[in-house]
């Protein structure tokens, strides 16, 4: 599908998309780690390999007060307070022996807050979770029970592959937006970036559209995050769904706070790339991801693939949890 089908029709587009796409029963009916099983260890030497310089790159926004939340859906900013101080050390209220002193401190956050991954029970499709589980089953008050954010543990290091469509396709290096990432876009940027882009099984996969630089642009000249984190943002295609699937990626992660182009391409709908994506393909996805500084060195070294680790925390039954990843080239 290269196209975009009726945009007045989008269940039937998710429906059809779906039955292209799914994973289901691929590694097994008990299967839990969807697309990572591509991400074997031939893949990860194969990363490992990429080291040349070892300069490092954090790929994580802050997590912090003045973050991009504003509450919607309940999301809220970390909240860090200080359960110990180093004025309770200088004044001795610690109880500790022979003048050790110390700090502690404490972190409330909707786990999504972020740089971050969704996990595979994340979002469901007509009440079908990954691997076609009932979603009910999967996920409860106790939190996913099945394929809760953990099980990725010790898993998401390999090949990564940055796409920089912000300064292939963009203006000044970033998409407006709404602007719909389409296979063409990707596969042109991928040609003009050169062999080092090519993107395959097991790859963890970056794509950079210049929304966090233009976010970042509005906060220096006193306008706050405005709409960042839940508002209109350049973002991938719902065409690119097969594309998706055939690359056979692990992941793929996004400087936006919501992957898929925003407004989405159908008249009513929310995220129907997710719909897809998550509980069909098993594919992860990772959203907000600070993405320039890579960019720019890709840029003057021409050289686009690089060693990832991206772990998140592994809360158990965690739907999303956040992580601070790391490129090494």
């Amino acid at each position: 599908m290269t196209h975009l089908p009726d945009r007045t029709d989008p269940e039937g587009a998710i429906a059809a998309a779906a039955k292209l796409c799914s994973n289901r029963d691929r590694w097994g009916a008990d299967d839990v780690l969807g697309t990572l099983n591509f991400l074997d260890e031939a893949k990860r030497r194969e990363g490992a390999a990429l080291v040349r310089r070892g300069t490092s790159f954090s790929l994580a926004q802050s997590f912090d007060g003045n973050g991009p939340q504003k509450g919607w859906r309940r999301r809220t900013n970390p909240v860090h307070t200080m359960l110990d101080t180093g004025v309770d050390a200088e004044r001795g209220t610690q109880g500790f022996p022979h003048g050790i002193g110390g700090a502690d401190d404490v972190v409330f956050m909707p786990l999504q807050a972020s740089t971050q991954w969704d996990g595979l029970g994340h979002i469901f499709d007509h009440g079908q979770a990954y691997n076609g589980r009932r979603a009910g089953d999967v996920v409860t008050s106790e939190g996913d029970r099945v394929t809760g954010i953990e099980t990725t543990a010790g898993l998401i290091a390999g090949r990564g592959v940055l796409l920089d469509v912000g300064r292939a396709i963009g203006t000044d290096g970033e998409l407006p937006d709404g602007f719909a990432i389409t296979v063409e876009h990707l596969e042109a940027t991928i040609a003009a970036q050169g062999p080092s882009a090519h993107v395959g099984r097991g790859d963890l996969l970056l794509v950079r559209t210049g929304r966090l630089t233009r976010a970042r642009r509005d906060i220096a000249q006193g306008l706050g995050w405005g709409d960042y984190a839940g508002g209109d943002a350049p973002g991938l295609s719902f065409t690119t769904a097969e594309w998706l699937h055939a690359s056979e990626i692990a992941g793929i992660a996004t400087d936006t706070w919501g992957f898929e182009v925003r407004p989405n391409e159908f008249d009513v709908a929310f995220q129907p790339l997710h719909q897809v994506a998550i509980p069909h393909m098993g594919l992860f996805l990772g959203e907000m991801w600070d993405l320039d500084a890579l960019a720019a060195d890709c840029a003057v070294d021409g050289v686009f693939d690089f060693w990832l680790t991206a772990a998140p925390l592994p809360v158990t039954g965690a739907v999303g949890a956040p992580v601070a990843p790391i490129a090494v080239k």
